[in-house]
């Protein structure tokens, strides 16, 4: 029985984003995993606090996670 845990930082992504992360996960493990597993492939969406998450020994907001998938800055 797989488990997916995926960490996103908090107020990033919408409700329906989560549910489509869940909802693709799930059929790329069942990919490989064979349907008859889907009923317990287990996909965990885990938000972390923003600013609570750091690349590159700086924390990372939602602001800035806004930013990158806008486009308006790099890394």
């Amino acid at each position: 029985m797989p488990l997916v845990n995926v960490k996103v930082i908090e107020g990033v992504f919408s409700d329906a984003q989560k549910a489509e992360m869940v909802e693709k996960l799930t059929d790329a493990m069942v990919a490989v995993e064979g349907e008859n597993l889907r009923s317990l492939t287990l996909v965990i969406v885990e938000e972390v606090k923003s600013g609570d998450w750091g690349i590159g020994g700086r924390p990372m907001t939602a602001a800035d996670v806004k930013a990158l998938i806008a486009g308006e800055r790099s890394g």
